[in-house]
């Protein structure tokens, strides 16, 4: 017989044409998905050190979160039903005060919340003392590609978040050459323009060299708001993909998180340079407005879903793909009769190989395939918000959440069995996160 590390008997699979299998088995050996096959088939073939029932579960492949702030998981609840701009008056006050020890546990929170939503790999936008966002990541087992924020320029920003343009670019490249390819190359360290309204011109330019020095990505907020919009008009000239291009910034290592504000011929010049996109539907879609998607797609260019932190929701990709879905349709779908206009499957792909291309793994992540990384989750579909179902597909994405994930294999190592977290201490950290969100609190508002 032939020996693996796992073996998930009586599962279906969520195939990469967005069709579902019957009853199958799964061999993960290493970190790569070794065979599918028959259950008797698998069964007579293989023996396993660990075996996961998938009886009454669908075996997917893990979620990827595009676009995530994990240094903002002790925000959450602040910014609902608050006015404009929240990112002065919240998020810059908050992570100005963060100390290394509350980046490691909001990054440990962050990974907790995640991996129980069927989350197996994001990226992460950047904070301060991200060398404690890529610990926490290793001791969780999950994979991301993170980058440290970077800003230069705007009044509003003070403290720990603003640097000179030469400190940015330095501190990024002293953080790649301690953790590029740590957990055996689950981390990856990417450089990051936060957006064009807080990055001078010369730190963009810098982002873009040592980018392109290190052969690794550049995670930018673009076109989430019209303020940004008129602010490159105002200095620039130009709207802020086409003051990208004309950096040389925009490429395929580009992930660009948010788009809500893009034109149509933005849409153009960044499908052309195989600029990767990345949708924030929740976060969009209360305070910026609705994205072009339906168009992004049309032009060619990928795109991935992102949940842009805790703070004003969950990290809950079931989410996103709904309000995305619902938000295209109302909006793109019924002034033209077009119900289509944003399929479940189309939704679902976004949420899982859109997301795996946006962070430059879509050749190893994103579809259950013989030979690609085993990040992989179950989710049960034996319940009666999901069975019987004439299109389990669309029952998926139009019904299921994060709390229906049973089990998650990242790396090919199982992080999560029948909802336990086996990597991470939960009760420990949610206590310790209560207690650093109130000291926090204290020294950035000084109340609770």
């Amino acid at each position: 017989m032939t020996k693996c590390d796992i073996l998930i008997r009586g599962c279906r699979v969520l195939r990469p044409d967005m069709t579902i299998s019957g009853e199958c088995s799964v061999a993960i050996d290493g970190s790569l998905i070794h065979k599918i096959g028959t259950v008797d088939e698998m069964a007579a073939e293989y023996e396993a050190a660990e075996f996961l029932d998938g009886k009454g579960k669908l075996l997917m492949p893990g979620l990827v979160d595009g676009h995530t702030h994990t240094c903002q998981q002790l925000l959450r609840g602040r910014v609902s039903d608050e006015y404009p701009m929240i990112w002065t008056r919240f998020l810059v006050p908050f992570e100005s005060n963060l100390r290394p020890e509350d980046s490691h546990i909001s990054g440990q929170l962050a990974c907790l919340e995640m991996i129980k939503n069927g989350t197996t790999a994001f990226a992460d936008s950047g904070g301060v003392h991200m060398e404690q966002v890529a610990e926490a990541v290793l001791e969780s087992g999950m994979r991301a590609a993170i980058a440290k924020s970077t800003m230069d320029m705007g009044a509003a920003i003070t403290g720990a978040m603003k640097e000179t343009a030469r400190e940015a670019v330095d501190r990024t490249k002293e953080l790649y050459r301690a953790y590029q390819g740590a957990g055996g190359g689950r981390i990856d360290i990417w450089f990051a323009i936060r957006q064009v309204m807080t990055c001078s011109q010369e730190l963009i330019a810098m982002v873009r060299d040592a980018a392109a020095e290190f052969h690794t990505g550049i995670h930018a907020h673009l076109c989430e708001h019209k303020d940004e919009v008129s602010f490159c008009l105002q200095n620039y000239k130009q709207r802020p993909a086409q003051f990208l291009d004309s950096m040389g910034v925009l490429g395929p290592n580009l992930l660009t998180a948010h788009n809500v504000m893009l034109s149509d011929q933005d849409i153009a010049v960044m499908a052309e340079r195989e600029v990767k996109v990345v949708h924030c539907p929740r976060a969009n879609l209360s305070s910026h407005g609705f994205p072009k998607t339906p168009q992004i797609l049309q032009a060619g260019l990928n795109v991935g879903l992102g949940c842009d932190g805790a703070a004003p929701s969950s990290l809950d990709l079931f989410d996103e793909m709904k309000v995305l879905r619902y938000g295209m349709i109302a909006y793109w779908g019924l002034p033209s009769f077009n119900p289509v206009v944003l399929t479940c499957a189309t939704v679902l792909k976004m949420a899982t190989q859109g997301g795996a291309c946006a962070i430059g793994k879509g050749d190893i992540l994103g579809t259950i395939e013989e030979g690609k990384k085993a990040d992989v989750i179950l989710l049960n579909i034996d319940q009666p918000h999901l069975q019987p179902s004439q299109n389990l597909l669309n029952t998926i994405v139009e019904a299921a959440n994060g709390h229906d994930v049973t089990d998650s294999i990242i790396d090919g190592k199982i992080v999560m069995k029948k909802r336990e977290v086996l990597t991470l201490d939960e009760e420990k950290i949610r206590f310790e996160a209560q207690r650093h969100m109130e000291e926090i609190v204290r020294r950035a508002y000084g109340t609770v």
